[in-house]
């Protein structure tokens, strides 16, 4: 993956606008606010590639960026209340219309605040990637808010609580120090050599 080539693609509102599949797909999940955007900036070490916003629910796209051999798909936070019940049928449309094409997905990176037990939304998510078989790992995002003594038990509960859903690996990771971010980033690089 050439993180540090990438590039905003486009924004898709309809599943009929989804780009052909030819290329590995990365794919981030997340509720609105978890910081999906800061973690693809700080993957691709790019300050402003993905528009970090204070006010949730604002991705409601499904984004691609190119990295000439993949790409970074964004999808759309869920989980937001003030989304009027038309809105969220189309965003779960759009999500559900992008995992139909079952090998669409290469691997899903399912970002959980780490300061914070995942949510019904969360779960409901994993529940969904474990039923469709869909490969993900997660990562905890905010990290640097954790105070160190704290991160090996952090890991150990969300170990516990994600792996029976199927996940693959877990890393803490922090889009303000970098913390995490190598790992993700091999992790990522792995997945999409078995394009």
């Amino acid at each position: 993956m050439k993180y540090q080539q990438a590039a905003f693609k486009a924004s898709y509102g309809l599943s009929s606008q989804l780009p052909d599949h030819d290329r590995p797909e990365i794919v981030f999940s997340g509720r609105s606010n978890v910081g999906k955007s800061s973690l693809i900036n700080k993957l691709c070490n790019r300050k402003n590639l993905a528009r970090v916003s204070a006010t949730p629910g604002k991705t409601a796209t499904i984004n691609y960026y190119d990295l000439g051999d993949g790409y970074l798909v964004d999808l759309p936070g869920y989980g937001y209340a003030k989304v009027s019940a038309s809105e969220r049928a189309r965003w779960d449309d759009l999500i559900n219309s992008y995992f139909a094409v079952s090998d669409r997905c290469t691997l899903l990176v399912q970002l959980l605040d780490s300061r914070h037990q995942p949510s019904a939304d969360d779960r409901t998510m994993m529940e969904y990637l474990s039923h469709y078989q869909i490969p993900f790992v997660v990562a905890l995002t905010k990290a640097d808010k954790l105070k160190k003594s704290d991160l090996d038990h952090v890991i150990g509960d969300f170990t516990a609580i994600c792996t029976p859903y199927g996940c693959k690996g877990i890393f803490l990771t922090s889009a303000e120090s970098g913390l995490g971010i190598a790992e993700l980033q091999k992790t990522i690089e792995s997945a999409a050599s078995h394009f």
